[in-house]
């Protein structure tokens, strides 16, 4: 599968010489890249869709001490 990707000038330019400095293609950083940090990226907008639900009111927060108390699991 082939991806295309735009970068500003200063990005393009500090991965060039990136590349020519190692000897590695620019795919090569641009690949190690998106797969260190994807992760992280897709936790970041789960995270964000959770909070959305919860300012919206469709999902609730329960606490831990919340949860024991309406089970009657006291302390």
């Amino acid at each position: 599968m082939t991806t295309s990707v735009s970068l500003s000038p200063e990005i393009e330019e500090r991965l060039s010489i990136l590349a020519k400095e190692t000897g590695r293609a620019k795919s090569f950083f641009i690949k190690r890249m998106v797969e260190d940090n994807i992760e992280t990226i897709e936790d970041f907008y789960l995270a964000e869709a959770t909070l959305e639900r919860i300012l919206s009111g469709k999902e609730q927060i329960h606490t831990g001490a919340s949860v024991r108390e309406q089970l009657g699991l006291g302390d």
